[in-house]
């Protein structure tokens, strides 16, 4: 089991972004966690296209793309475009969530649902066999430096047996309220990427906070599985 660190540029300096993401990648960070916000969805507005695009020419790993959004099949070539490598759409906002996931793939994607902290784990069921990653909401999305829900433990665990009664092995996202704190626990419950926001970019040192999570993130593994 491997565990990777997310950072979401949420909390990043948006006039020092480049440098942002090239400071988490010297501590090691695996992903950019980027959270997009309509206004409708969530109540909040963040990024969109344009940022996408600009953050594909400087960051040397992967973009993890987070829509908060309605609708969200009506953008999902557009962001694929600009430089998206994974894209999560919320269940909540998807209706035809199976038709979702397909059109993600379909544009060379890898596909996540995203529960909110409301939503039960076998929302997920339908579509467990189809998901290339399942993110976990521990904070009511559209924010970032919210406190981490405790019982999002739990719903990691659930999310974790739900994909492998299906025989998936794809991995568990968490995103919200992330940090040392807590890293240990959600990985010792299945999660293997930890998205943070606040922990990361709110920090004196970005490049050490990424590497202090993943350390603090692997605690919570048994010693065989440790990886860094």
């Amino acid at each position: 089991m491997k565990v990777l660190v997310a950072p979401s540029i949420l909390s990043a300096d948006f006039l020092n972004l480049g440098d942002a993401v090239a400071a988490v990648e010297r501590g090691g960070a695996d992903l950019i966690h980027i959270d997009v916000m309509d206004g409708r969805f969530v109540p909040n507005v963040s990024i969109g296209i344009p940022v996408v695009q600009a953050l594909k020419r400087v960051a040397q790993v992967p973009l993890d793309v987070h829509l908060m959004i309605v609708e969200p099949e009506r953008h999902l070539a557009a962001f694929a475009a600009a430089g998206a490598s994974m894209m999560s759409v919320h269940a909540e906002a998807s209706p035809q969530l199976h038709r979702t996931l397909a059109m993600i793939k379909k544009l060379g994607l890898k596909a996540g649902a995203a529960l909110n902290p409301s939503t039960p784990a076998s929302v997920l069921e339908p579509v467990a066999d189809l998901l290339d990653y399942a993110l976990v909401m521990s904070v009511n999305p559209g924010f970032s430096g919210q406190t981490f829900i405790p019982e999002s433990t739990s719903k990691v665990r659930a999310v974790r047996n739900l994909l492998d009664a299906a025989g998936n092995r794809a991995p568990v996202e968490i995103d919200g309220g992330i940090n040392t704190a807590n890293a240990a626990a959600v990985t010792r419950a299945g999660a293997e990427i930890l998205v943070a926001a606040s922990a990361i970019f709110g920090s004196d040192d970005a490049a050490v906070a990424t590497q202090q999570l993943r350390e603090k993130a692997l605690e919570g593994l048994p010693v065989p599985l440790r990886e860094n």
